[in-house]
């Protein structure tokens, strides 16, 4: 069995990456609210335990706390912003409002003889991002690091595995925070290096086939590298007990449904039980006159489950629901600590309240995107399949603002098909973790062929990620979005107007829905 880090969810709008980070260091992290701490360390029995940051003031009396036991169970902690100051807050420190907001890149100034900052540059630059600070550390503790606005940046009791800092080492703006927390997993908590995803598809594969036993599965295909690598994962551990239901509900990117089938389909490279139900009008039905984005996604969800009923009727027998749900779809849905809930996934947060299946399997619900990917690699699925970029459960529905209508489709499919060729043409695509085109619900003037024209807007979109919980926006070259902007509204329809979306993931989301 993996070690493995705990990490107690304050709230943090980090908290994904504590737990990425973590495994870069090769060891397993799980998340977990802090109302369930305890009962999770008991269950777990983690090798350490790390308290994210969160939006709250420590010393406030509704503030989310947890009690000094945590601190007592001989399992070493790290506190992070919020985390640091609640552990001085709970052991006898004192917190208090600062008299000046510390946020961005800071220098900090370390203590190199900590087992924390082992290799670390004496002054080095990490993220700040707080009101509060901790005024005196608690009793027993050392300071390990300042900066020249907050005198505790860093502190230990080393002799009980107690650390904490200010600043958050997850993020990619702390210079070396990578290597501190791997400090804190394998200096502090002792962990070896054994969270490795040949040994995680081995184990999972071992461990579905023992659950399945010899009954029946259906696995909810849609083509993607989620549901693309979840099938492959169950197929090589249960075999011909597994079908595969691809639902084109009518909202893919152009020809995707063709190309769905031509890979996984009769005569295809993998030699999997595949039925197509094609519901696009059912799906156009169900979504008629709906603009509430939640509400979408919650009918979308539960119109898969319902198909997957029907078709699992027609099997006979069928005991277990396959998803290829990850890990940000389970946070982002609200479900996986103290985030709030961002949009509801149509696997997760939009799966109806009564199921009609023994049990649903989600073999990479505790992956992120990057590390689905590695899986796949493992499991000897092509590169091509495997680096193909993500595409929403909910489909073109959460790229139309507003209601869905088959002609908005063709015109999202149009455009988006446009984009996507002259992004790919240019070269541009590499490095890119998403690119799309959009239908914004706005119609404005234009004027094409000396007449005037009242029609539609196109967003279009690409970011930078390596895990979809943050995001970058793209700056695309000008050539490649100008000749992209030329072609969709000479040749899609309804088309006179083309944005581009400058947003990154926060404040915005990667999809617009």
């Amino acid at each position: 069995m993996a070690q493995t880090i705990l990490v107690v969810d304050f709230g943090g709008q980090y908290n994904q990456l504590i737990a990425r980070r973590v495994r870069e260091s090769c060891v397993y992290s799980e998340i977990v609210s802090y109302k369930k701490a305890f009962e999770a360390v008991r269950e777990k029995k983690p090798a350490g335990i790390i308290l994210t940051g969160g939006p709250n003031s420590a010393y406030l009396p509704d503030s989310p706390t947890i009690g000094r036991e945590l601190f007592e169970m001989g399992v070493p902690v790290l506190g992070i912003c919020y985390g640091a100051q609640l552990m001085s807050h709970v052991l006898g420190g004192k917190v208090s409002r600062a008299a000046e907001r510390e946020y961005g890149k800071t220098e900090v100034f370390v203590n190199t003889s900590s087992k924390l900052f082992q290799g670390v540059s004496e002054s080095t630059i990490c993220w700040m991002s707080h009101n509060d600070y901790i005024e005196a550390p608690a009793p027993g503790f050392v300071v390990t690091a300042h900066t020249a606005g907050c005198p505790v940046a860093a502190a230990e009791d080393a002799a009980r595995g107690l650390y904490l800092v200010q600043f958050h080492p997850e993020v990619l703006h702390t210079q070396q925070g990578a290597l501190m927390l791997a400090n804190f997993v394998h200096n502090v908590c002792g962990c070896g290096f054994d969270w490795k995803m040949d040994s995680f598809v081995e184990d999972t594969v071992a461990a579905l086939r023992a659950k399945i036993g010899d009954g029946k599965v259906l696995c909810a295909l849609s083509g993607g590298v989620d549901s693309s690598v979840a099938a492959v994962m169950l197929a090589k551990a249960v075999g011909k007990q597994l079908t595969c239901v691809f639902v084109d509900h009518g909202l893919l990117r152009q020809d995707e449904g063709d190309q769905v089938e031509s890979v996984f389909g009769p005569g295809g490279p993998y030699d999997l039980n595949f039925i197509r139900v094609n519901a696009q009008q059912r799906f156009y039905g169900k979504l008629a006159g709906v603009e509430e984005p939640e509400r979408k996604r919650k009918i979308i969800g539960e119109e898969f489950i319902r198909v997957f009923e029907e078709e699992a009727r027609k099997i006979g027998a069928v005991d277990f629901l396959v998803q290829g749900t990850i890990y940000p779809d389970v946070v982002e849905s609200g479900l996986g600590g103290e985030s709030a809930v961002i949009k509801s996934h149509h696997n997760v947060g939009g799966l109806p309240a009564c199921v009609d299946f023994k049990e649903i399997v989600e073999p990479l619900r505790d992956l992120f995107k990057d590390e689905v990917r590695q899986a796949g690699r493992e499991l000897g699925i092509p590169e091509y399949l495997v680096s193909r970029q993500p595409f929403p459960g909910p489909g073109l529905a959460v790229r139309i603002i507003g209601a869905v209508t088959p002609e908005k489709v063709k015109i999202v499919q149009q455009a988006d098909a446009i984009y996507r060729e002259e992004v790919e043409a240019a070269g541009a695509h590499k490095g890119l973790g998403q690119y799309f085109a959009a239908l914004t619900n706005m119609r404005s003037v234009g004027v094409m062929g000396d007449e005037r024209t009242y029609d539609y807007a196109v967003a279009l979109r690409a970011v930078a990620t390596a895990d979809f919980m943050t995001a970058e926006a793209a700056a695309l070259p000008w050539e490649v979005l100008a000749r992209a902007t030329s072609r969709i509204v000479n040749e899609v329809p309804h088309v006179n107007r083309v944005l581009y979306d400058c947003t990154g993931k926060p404040p915005a989301t990667v999809e617009f829905e």
